[in-house]
Parts: structure tokens; sequence; C-alpha cells
């Protein structure tokens, strides 16, 4: 049998700067006050990977992990105790309240269907999600007072924040709630903010602060724009340089034509890795602290760059996409959230 060859090295890489991602931790714990800071680390780590981030983020100090999917806890409890991990959508079946027991995380309980079956299945620690005026997850406020929801082990009982990045009569609304289910609900501790609410201020705090996109890198509110760092640096490799005649169209549908004669390159990104169509005619990226425009339509593999103020740039250099998240955001139209998230798995993150 032959032996498979190794596998060459990756044509696109993420570098994630951990200083920055410890710091922007620090930071928002320090920004919580008297609450303590956890992670959200759903969506691998928002596109980071969980791999590179929480092993940085427990020893920065986080003792508090957030994920969605249950198929996401076997990954965090990889890098920290089980018991410090939560389960956002909570146990829709036996077979998963049966897992959450195994595996020792905490289910988020979001319905009462969902508290009768944690007990049913044995009960135990776990976390309760109140509903304070999102419509998405959580027990409305009517249901608090049930009966089994008095028979709970809560460790955690949350809410989340709707519009925190605005300054809008919810949060305050939301927070007049929650305030009311402190003093209804038994729990060990509270938790309404993520990291928009941190900047909200100590009201929003209680006891336990849930950051997501600003530990990397995401800046949701203006006045956290001095405290967070960019984490996220995704670079492509140029695989071709070619040299253009006055006249000669580039890529799909020849939305960009040469004025005159230059030199561009092919570099191994496209929309498939996340790096939308969105960014067609309009992005740029990065070669030595200049920046270098994008030309013609973003294809599904590869963009294609002007390399004119670059000569020295060549075959196998690898330029960095322009990826400070709130300025690419207002250049692209995405969402900060949904530049990290949709980085490909062609990413090399080993680095």
């Amino acid at each position: 049998m032959t032996e498979a060859a190794p596998l060459p090295p990756a044509a696109l890489r993420l570098r994630v700067d951990r200083a920055a991602l410890a710091a922007n931790w620090t930071a928002l714990d320090a920004l919580s006050g008297a609450a303590r800071a956890g992670a959200a680390i759903k969506a691998d780590c928002y596109g980071l990977g969980v791999d590179a981030a929480v092993p940085v983020l427990a020893a920065a100090g986080c003792r508090d992990w957030f994920v969605a999917h249950w198929q996401e806890a076997a990954g965090a409890v990889r890098h920290v105790p089980a018991g410090q991990v939560s389960v956002l959508h909570g146990p829709m079946t036996d077979a998963e309240a049966a897992y959450a027991r195994a595996l020792g995380v905490r289910p988020v309980l979001n319905s009462l269907p969902q508290v009768r079956r944690w007990l049913a299945m044995g009960g135990g620690a776990c976390d309760l999600m109140i509903d304070t005026g999102m419509s998405r997850l959580g027990l409305p406020l009517a249901e608090i007072g049930a009966p089994e929801v008095g028979m709970l082990e809560i460790e955690t009982c949350l809410s989340h924040l709707a519009s925190a990045d605005e300054d809008c009569a919810q949060n305050a609304a939301q927070l007049a709630r929650f305030r009311e289910v402190r003093v209804a609900v038994h729990a060990q501790r509270f938790s309404l903010c993520n990291s928009a609410g941190i900047a909200l201020g100590s009201d929003y705090h209680f006891d336990l602060t849930r950051p997501g996109l600003a530990l990397y890198g995401g800046v949701p509110r203006g006045e956290l724009a001095e405290r967070i760092t960019q984490v996220a640096y995704p670079e492509a490799a140029v695989i071709q340089v070619r040299e253009l005649a006055r006249g000669d169209s580039v890529g799909y549908n020849a939305t960009f034509t040469a004025p005159a004669a230059m030199r561009v390159g092919v570099i191994s990104v496209g929309y498939a890795d996340g790096y939308l169509r969105c960014w067609s005619d309009r992005g740029q990226v990065l070669w030595q602290g200049q920046q270098l425009p994008v030309l013609g339509r973003v294809s599904m593999d590869m963009t294609i760059i002007d390399l004119s103020a670059a000569e020295n740039c060549g075959e196998g250099d690898w330029l960095g996409l322009d990826y400070a998240l709130p300025e690419a955001s207002a250049a692209s139209g995405l969402s900060q959230y949904e530049l990290l998230t949709l980085l490909g798995r062609r990413y090399d993150r080993a680095g």
C-alpha cells in the first residue's frame, strides 16, 4: 500500500493574534466591574477556531463558556472543564439531555418542556434562559413562577439583550424585566450582557457577562473602540501574476477593464472562503503596508488584485485581507459577525 504524501501547505491562512485575544478578554473583564466575564465560543469561536482561541482565553482567566449547538460542546471540553460549559440551545430530546449528563456540560433550559425533560432525566446543575423581550429563546415571564422552575438547580439565570448596540428604550425595558426575574428566580448568579451590553454600564452587568464579538476584535459600540484590538488576520497567497494590456478585461462579466498596461495578481481566496462578492471592485488587500485594490468580480476560489504599486510582490507571496472589523464592515455592508463567521474551512488556522 502506497503511503500518502504529506499534505502541502495551504494557500490560505488565518493568523490569530493571541496576545490581542487575551488582552481583549482582560479588558472586557475589567469593564464588567464586579461581574466576571465569560466567553461566547459558539461557531468555532466566531470562525477563529476553538483549538486556537479557547486555551488563550482560559490562560487569561476565563472560566465560563457558552456554545450554541450540542455538537460544539465536545470541542470546548477538550480544553476546559465540562462543568464550565453551557449549551445555549438546550435539550430538545431525551438524547440531548442524556448527552449533557454524560459529558458533564450544563444545558441552558429555554422552555417548560425542556425544564420537564431535564427533571425527568434526573436533573442536576443547569442554566435557565428567560425571554425579556427578544422573542427568541427563553421562558416567557409569565412562566417563571411554574412549580417545575422552582425544582431546578440553576447555576446561571440569563437573558439576552436585543439592541445593546443601540441607544434605545428596549435596553432599559429589558433591564427592568430582568431585575424582576432576579427577585422571582432562585439561581447562583444572573447574566444579561453580551459584548455591547458591557458598555451600557454597571446596571446591566449583574454577576456574569458573556462577551463574544468583542473578544475577537469586533467593536459593537463606540465606547469599546479604544479597548478592543484586532485579532483575526486572514491571508491569501498570490498564485499567479499577469501582465495586462490596455483594454484587457478582468474576471467574470468583465466588470473591470485595464485603462492602460498594468500588472495584476490572482490570490487564492473567494466567496467559498467568506470573501464575498460584495468586495468586488471595492476591496483592498495589504502588502507591506500598502493597500492594493481588488479588480473585477470576486469568484469562488480566486480574486484579482492590482499589483501596480507592488513591484516586488510575486507568486507565493502572502497578502493580508483588510479585516479591521469595524472598517471592513462599513466597506462591505456585512456585519462584523458575518465577516468572522463566514471565514471558511480552507484557512490554515494553525498559525
